[in-house]
C-alpha cells in the first residue's frame, strides 16, 4: 500500500470510520470499490486513483463518501459483520506475534516516531527554521502525529468503547447532542 493511499486512509478515518477501518481488513475490495463508486463513478478504478480522489475530495463529495459510510454500516449490520471486531482481531494477531517472536522491533519503532515527533514539534517551537523548511517539517510533524495515535492504539487499545459508550448516550438522550 503506497504513502499516499495511507494519507487517504487518515482522511477516512475522520469522514468515513466504517469505510477506513474496512479498507485494511478483510472487507477492504468492497470498501473501495464503494468509495470509488461515490467518488469517481466506477468501482473499478485503481487504488491511486481512489486514493487521490479522496485526498481532493470536494465538501459535496465528503458528505457522499460520509452517507456512503453509513449505507455501508448498514449493510454490514445486515450481514451480520463486525467491523470493529475483525479491527480488535488484527491488532490482537500483531500483538499475538510479537510475544510470540520476542520481537522488540515495534518497541522500537515506536519510541523512533515518538522522539521524532517532539523533536520536530520541539524545534519548531525553539529554533528558528528557514521558511522553504518550515512546510515539510509540518508535513512531516502531520505523519509522525498520526502515527503517535495509531501507536497509541496498539499498544493500549483503540477508542471504540469510548464510541460505543458515545453512541448508546445519543440514543438514551437525543437532545444532548444539541445542546
Amino acid at each position: 500500500m503506497s504513502e499516499f493511499w495511507g494519507k487517504a486512509k487518515g482522511v477516512l478515518a475522520t469522514v468515513a470510520p466504517a469505510l477506513g477501518t474496512a479498507i485494511g481488513g478483510p472487507m477492504g475490495g468492497v470498501a473501495a470499490r464503494a468509495i470509488a463508486s461515490v467518488l469517481l463513478g466506477d468501482e473499478n478504478a485503481q487504488e491511486d486513483a481512489v486514493a487521490a480522489a479522496v485526498l481532493n475530495a470536494s465538501p459535496d463529495q465528503l458528505l457522499a463518501l460520509k452517507k456512503a459510510d453509513y449505507d455501508f454500516q448498514q449493510k454490514m449490520a445486515e450481514l451480520d459483520v463486525d467491523l470493529e471486531r475483525i479491527a480488535v482481531s488484527d491488532r490482537d494477531s500483531a500483538r499475538k506475534r510479537e510475544v510470540e517472536t520476542k520481537d522488540r522491533t515495534p518497541g522500537i519503532l515506536a519510541l523512533g516516531v515518538f522522539f521524532g515527533f517532539f523533536g520536530i514539534l520541539a524545534s519548531l517551537m525553539f529554533v528558528d527554521i528557514p521558511d522553504a523548511g518550515r512546510e515539510p517539517l509540518m508535513i512531516m510533524l502531520g505523519a509522525l502525529g498520526a502515527l503517535v495515535t495509531q501507536i497509541a492504539n496498539y499498544f493500549y487499545g483503540s477508542s471504540s468503547g469510548s464510541s460505543a459508550k458515545q453512541k448508546m448516550l445519543d440514543r438514551v438522550l437525543p437532545t444532548a447532542g444539541g445542546r
